[in-house]
């Protein structure tokens, strides 16, 4: 009997029991003083910078490998700041738009689901755009004979291109696979566990060329620092000039791409994930 019941504790929780724990775990985290969840949310912000900073260090030395391959590189590497999350403790917007299957059962109000979002958010902010700086102060960028930060300018270029529309729906694809990690790792009861379920839903995310906004907020930051405070020498190096970047600003930043992000991966998280697995696990039934 002993040994029955070691083996069931060590078994993975079925769904029914996930949306059980996620429900529990949103009201926890929508209960959660202001000064503490903003804490944490800047820690969750740095620890995806330093995700960025890995996969974009990866990809700069991967332009020999295929397209596909050197993307699955780039995503591999980029796990690592959801892992921080998950396992170090912090709170990330874009997995707190899980909040929604405590809302939608009424156990959290509208005002502290906003509330939380909101705290979340810019502490999010406040850790990505601390650790860019950081970043461009050690000079990373120019490792690899300035390969790091040609590809962390064509990075952030390419998401400043993007039509608002276009970016909505990359916005909703990415957190789809975001929360999917996140719910994922609801059901492991080991710290390897939950590792194994985060790896490949995030890898997918990265190499499909998805957006997430909390990514963007250290992806973009470091490319506009490149573009206008790399030295001449950089540039020199690469054999190219900020005035080849013109529609990396901090307009396109914002408009063309954070806020149409953020908008997808609110949709993605919150209505196809959170709320769809509510409604088939948590909803009320008629007897």
């Amino acid at each position: 009997m002993e040994t029955e019941l070691q083996v069931s504790k060590l078994d993975a929780l079925l769904p029914a029991e996930m949306a059980l724990k996620a429900e529990e775990i949103g009201v926890r985290k929508a209960g959660m003083d202001a000064g503490r969840t903003f804490v944490l949310a800047v820690l969750a912000g740095a620890f995806i910078s330093l995700g960025a900073i890995f996969s974009t260090t990866v990809a700069a030395g991967a332009q020999s490998m295929p397209f596909g391959w050197s993307r699955a590189a780039a995503g591999i590497a980029f796990s690592l700041g959801l892992i921080l999350v998950v396992l170090g403790g912090a709170e990330l917007f874009t997995g707190n738009n899980l909040i929604v299957m405590a809302w939608a059962g009424g156990r959290v109000t509208t005002a502290r689901l906003l509330r939380n979002w909101a705290i979340v958010y810019a502490g999010n902010l406040a850790g990505s755009l601390a650790t860019a700086i950081l970043a461009f102060v050690s000079g990373q960028y120019r490792f690899g004979a300035g390969a790091v930060g040609a590809t962390a300018l064509a990075i952030g270029d390419s998401k400043c291109r993007l039509d608002p529309i276009q970016a909505v729906a990359l916005g909703i694809l990415c957190n789809g696979l975001v929360c999917l990690a996140v719910w994922l790792s609801y059901s492991g009861r080991a710290a390897s566990d939950k590792l194994l379920a985060i790896v490949l839903p995030i890898t997918a995310f990265v190499a499909a060329g998805f957006e997430h906004s909390v990514a963007n907020m250290y992806f973009l930051p470091m490319a506009l620092l490149i573009r206008f405070y790399a030295p001449d020498a950089f540039w020199i190096g690469m054999g190219k000039s900020a005035t080849e970047f013109p529609n990396l600003t901090p307009y396109s930043a914002v408009f063309a791409n954070l806020l149409p992000v953020t908008l997808g991966n609110i949709i993605g998280g919150a209505v196809l994930v959170g709320l769809t697995y509510w409604f088939v696990y948590l909803r009320p039934r008629r007897a």
